[in-house]
């Protein structure tokens, strides 16, 4: 059956995809930090200039205006950072989908091996066996590829409904701008 070289080799094949893995939550927590530190620095930059245009204010029309001018850019900019968050989860998810795939893919290959092997040493008159289970193993490879393009239509019907959600957000944050 299995040789300790094809074990060792199995091994070295997992632990150099769990790395990788690593590697690539690493990198989408890092794009995470440095989103909110723009994020951090742009607030209070814009704090400050607020603060300074309020302070500035001579009556009570001029600071309606000011207000009405100030929600317009944080709600495009919350929408923003609702994007970059979303686009930093999704390709970091991205990442895992594809190794979880490839590993599937690896794993369907060698048990396809591992049955064609069992079926050639196979004793005469076992053939109906063999058949059965090619026939459970088929099957259960058709049910993981219908699962994988369930999730993947669900995703795109997700990202979908987050553009969405997003640009009705902008309209009706320009929309209650322009009525102040």
């Amino acid at each position: 059956m299995l040789t300790a070289e094809q074990i060792v080799a199995a091994q070295k094949a997992n632990i150099e995809t769990l790395f990788g893995l690593t590697q690539k939550a690493f990198e989408g927590v890092e794009k995470l930090v440095e989103l909110n530190v723009q994020a951090t620095k742009a607030a209070l930059s814009e704090s400050a200039n607020s603060a300074q245009a309020l302070l500035s204010v001579k009556d009570a029309q001029e600071l309606l205006t000011l207000q009405a001018s100030l929600m317009q850019p944080l709600a495009e900019k919350t929408v923003a950072y609702s994007r970059h968050l979303y686009d930093i989860a999704s390709g970091t998810g991205a990442e895992f989908g594809k190794a979880a795939e490839a590993q599937a893919a690896d794993a369907q290959k060698k048990f396809m091996a591992v049955v064609d092997n069992a079926a050639k040493n196979a004793p005469a008159g076992s053939e109906t066996a063999v058949a059965v289970m090619k026939s459970a193993v088929s099957a259960a490879n058709n049910a993981m590829e219908s699962v994988q393009k369930a999730v993947k239509q669900a995703t795109e019907m997700a990202e979908t409904n987050f553009n969405t959600v997003t640009a009705q957000a902008v309209t009706a944050t320009k929309a209650a701008a322009k009525k102040r």
